[in-house]
């Protein structure tokens, strides 16, 4: 096995490793729906493992199914997250036993496939990047379900480097075409591509996330009560909602506590605030007089590089992420204070634009000119339209596997228990121009 295949073996170990790790636990938890937003763990587990037989076993591979029957137990799109408990899904071992297997058959076509042939299934591994982001996500799906479930000791914590005072910091980015999108990244999924050049006039952006204490200050000025800062459907959701604060969030005695995995502490002011869903996030930057990026203004302070004239892997660079320059991979169950990444920042100066917190955006989920559904519509050509929008950048519970300047995540506009937060922008005056 030649370096690369070597590569992609390993990232299929870690993430696999991964998933386990999350699944560890008594088997009434993994059988549990915590959540009528959340699938059982046992579900995400064999799914994950249902994926990769089809597209690495029969796609890419031309083996005969394995388990054929269990295809529409696992189709997502057949099978909305409320109804699955219902379903005759494969226990714990069971679902274990099956991802092994599934697993040694997958490393077996790696070992012969040619990652250089014409196929554009196989070119560059795609197919295995697929897969490996494919469960990424859903790992990550499983540390919101472990968030859900209130179950105390069950994700580990970490440490992080300390931050640094912020204060109210934009950086500007001035007016400008860029290119949008990529052409070059081998993993990129199909929303991501093709490249094109986007204008976009000069705009002020936060040099970092919207804090806690921030965030903070917005509810205690009764944000939450003045409907003049909440777009209509907006003011909609706060009431039926009966949302007061962001998700997991209590008053008591003066002081904000927020329930992180099961168990209560004081909300760290110097974080980046998370759990809020967009309308929360739009309100806020109605309140502080500002608005949300657009999806495009996003990417080119994170990535775009004016001197070398093309869009960066990282704000920081191409080379991969380093503990010094972002929160990723479940380093810690949170975001990193305010300012923890200096070496991590964007050609234009913003910080923290990968990982800590998904950043919510104003732009809906649209494909981008020349888009070609690849290798399946149903991962984003169906998601296509206003229901949906785009979040950037990836949070502490991405995998660096699975995000880069160009990628793209998207979500329902009151989902607040995915690890979202944002940063507020603004259009240039003339003068400032």
């Amino acid at each position: 096995m030649n370096d690369f295949k070597e590569q992609i073996a390993a990232e299929l170990v870690a993430v696999r490793n991964r998933s386990l790790a999350y699944t560890d636990t008594e088997d009434d938890l993994l059988v549990r729906q915590h959540s009528p937003l959340m699938s059982p763990l046992v579900w995400d587990l064999a799914h994950v493992g249902n994926y990769e037989e089809l597209w690495v076993l029969r796609e890419a591979g031309g083996i005969t199914p394995l388990r054929p029957e269990m295809d529409d137990l696992y189709d997502a799109f057949k099978h909305p997250r409320k109804n699955r408990p219902s379903l005759p899904i494969l226990g714990p071992d069971e679902a274990r036993r099956y991802i092994e297997g599934v697993r040694g058959r997958a490393l077996d076509v790696l070992d012969t496939i040619d990652l250089h042939g014409p196929d554009p299934l196989h070119r560059d591994g795609f197919v295995f990047g697929l897969v490996i982001q494919h469960e990424h996500q859903h790992d990550e799906t499983m540390l919101a379900t472990l968030q859900l479930s209130k179950e105390p000791g069950l994700v580990r914590d970490g440490v992080l480097p300390p931050g640094r005072a912020t204060g109210d910091e934009e950086v500007f980015v001035p007016a400008g075409s860029f290119l949008m999108g990529t052409d070059v990244q081998p993993w990129a999924y199909d929303n991501e591509r093709p490249a094109y050049r986007v204008h976009l006039p000069g705009y002020w952006i936060d040099r970092f996330p919207v804090g806690n204490d921030a965030y903070a200050a917005f509810v205690e000025d009764g944000g939450y009560d003045d409907p003049h800062w909440w777009a209509p459907e907006g003011w909609l959701w706060r009431q039926e909602s009966h949302a007061s604060a962001p998700l997991f969030w209590t008053r008591e005695g003066g002081t904000w506590w927020r329930t992180r995995f099961g168990r209560p502490e004081p909300v760290p002011m110097e974080e980046p605030v998370q759990h809020v869903c967009w309308y929360e996030a739009d309100a806020y930057a109605r309140w502080a007089g500002r608005r949300l990026p657009t999806e495009a203004e996003w990417e080119k302070a994170c990535g775009w590089d004016a001197a070398t004239g093309r869009s960066r892997t990282y704000p920081w660079g191409d080379d991969g992420p380093r503990p010094d320059l972002a929160n990723l991979g479940h380093r810690a169950a949170r975001p990193a204070p305010l300012g923890a990444f200096p070496a991590g920042a964007s050609p234009y100066g913003a910080e923290q634009m990968i990982g800590d917190v998904w950043e919510w955006t104003d732009s809906v989920f649209l494909p981008y000119p020349g888009f070609r559904s690849f290798p399946y519509r149903e991962y984003s050509e169906v998601f296509f339209g206003k229901d949906y929008r785009v979040l950037r950048g990836g949070s502490w519970a991405a995998d660096p596997a699975a995000v880069r300047t160009t990628f793209r995540n998207w979500d329902h506009p009151i989902r607040r228990q995915i690890f979202s937060g944002f940063r507020c922008a603004r259009s240039a005056s003339p003068e400032e121009v």
